[in-house]
């Protein structure tokens, strides 16, 4: 199926303006905030395709698209004679549409114009801010294999996380009947299951009762182009596919594997504390699929001194007599003696400085930080404490954030010393 991925052209959504994510995302656009101590969420789903091997892929993205054009520039350079190629499209004005990007599917709708003369047979949709590891050789393959127009990858939810969610129901054959996006839960419990009872081939369990779309799609050529064009639908889960469930062979692929969406500030804490745990569901040790990033060249990490437990910790870190636990220490970071870290993400810094500023870069001496994001090349003083002791929910502070109880540094956030949150 090697050669059947060069007829594949993939686009990657970048999101909106990723208001969920604020303020990880108020000087970046989503996918290129840093997750793992040392990627970029656009390092998922792109590392996905080029072990499957797709590689022309575009990134559609609409705001604060500069850092994501650097990164994947400096990241996804392909073989000059593979007519490979990853390339971000920012929205803009043209003679068909003068606005930003209304939802996924007018992404898509805006961006034709640069794809449409792409010789492809079919389109992967991706989001590109969700954590998981998938064969898209095999998504595309059960496309192929059964005929279909659209292929939408699903997989089995519980009943609590089934409203947030696109959900399906199946007939008796496993075909798909119906797809009601973010149900509410009186019609979950109506609906009791997608599937009827018995589900065919043990399809759903107990546990997870309902089926739910991931956000990735196969497109038979033809058919993007018809559906977008028939009802200018503006989301694929809202309306384009509810409306091509009566007119075309709408067919799901089921996966089991992990999978995880970092839309929202609480998401994206709760699931790189995961990484960080043992016996993670995602883990980026792994022998044959790694998740690629741009190479940096920085050296080992440098520890004196210090009581480090269930932590991820990233090359060219400082890290001088103090504790972490349960955190994300990212690249370049530096921690200061006296310092206790827990629960927390340390998202790291760009770069170096010269020792002698008055607040250098990182942590502090003597700080305590626990529940808290600290975003890129942050300063935090000593002895500041950032800890939610009243377990404040949402506030706005000096050289901080708190949102859903969480404390969020921002990029380049100066916290004074001794300040106490």
């Amino acid at each position: 199926m090697a050669g059947g991925m060069n007829r594949v052209l993939t686009i990657v959504l970048g999101g909106g303006r990723g208001t969920r994510l604020f303020p990880l995302t108020h000087h970046r656009s989503k996918p290129a905030v840093p997750i793992g101590g040392k990627y970029r969420l656009i390092d998922i789903p792109l590392s996905n395709c080029l072990h499957a091997g797709l590689q022309r892929i575009y990134v559609l993205t609409q705001f604060n698209s500069a850092s994501l054009n650097r990164h994947v520039a400096q990241t996804y350079r392909m073989d000059l004679f593979s007519g490979g190629f990853v390339e971000v499209l920012a929205a803009e004005q043209t003679p068909e549409g003068e606005q930003w990007f209304q939802g996924t599917a007018d992404a898509v709708r805006q961006a034709a114009r640069h794809f449409r003369e792409v010789d492809a047979d079919y389109y992967l949709i991706l989001a590109g801010d969700h954590i998981y590891r998938m064969d898209f050789a095999e998504l595309i393959e059960s496309h192929i294999d059964r005929d279909a127009d659209i292929t939408i990858a699903a997989q089995p939810v519980s009943k609590e996380d089934a409203p947030g969610m696109g959900i399906f129901r199946f007939d008796s054959e496993g075909q798909i009947v119906g797809f009601e996006e973010k149900p509410k839960p009186e019609r979950l419990a109506e609906m009791g299951s997608s599937a009827p009872i018995p589900s065919p081939a043990g399809l759903l369990g107990l546990d997870k009762p309902f089926v739910a779309s991931m956000g990735i799609y196969v497109f038979s050529h033809d058919v993007l182009h018809e559906v977008l064009a028939r009802d200018r639908a503006i989301d694929f889960g809202r309306e384009i596919i509810p409306h091509a469930l009566g007119s075309h062979r709408v067919q799901p692929y089921l996966f089991r594997g992990f999978w995880a969406d970092v839309g929202t500030v609480t998401s994206f804490y709760d699931v790189n504390l995961m990484f960080a745990r043992r016996g993670t569901p995602f883990s980026f040790f792994h022998p044959t699929r790694p998740i690629y990033t741009r190479p940096r060249f920085l050296p080992a990490a440098r520890i004196h001194n210090c009581r480090i437990n269930e932590a991820l910790v990233a090359e060219g870190v400082y890290l001088d007599s103090c504790e972490v636990d349960t955190s994300v220490v990212g690249i370049r970071t530096t921690i200061q003696s006296g310092t206790k870290v827990t629960r927390s993400i340390l998202l790291g810094a760009d770069n170096y400085e010269d020792d002698g500023t008055d607040l250098p870069l990182g942590i502090g001496r003597d700080a305590h930080l626990d529940r808290v994001i600290v975003d890129k090349n942050a300063r935090i003083g000593d002895g500041a404490r950032l800890i939610n002791d009243r377990n404040i929910q949402d506030a706005d502070g000096d050289g901080y954030y708190i949102r859903n109880g969480i404390i969020i540094v921002p990029k380049g956030g100066v916290v004074k010393p001794g300040t106490v949150v």
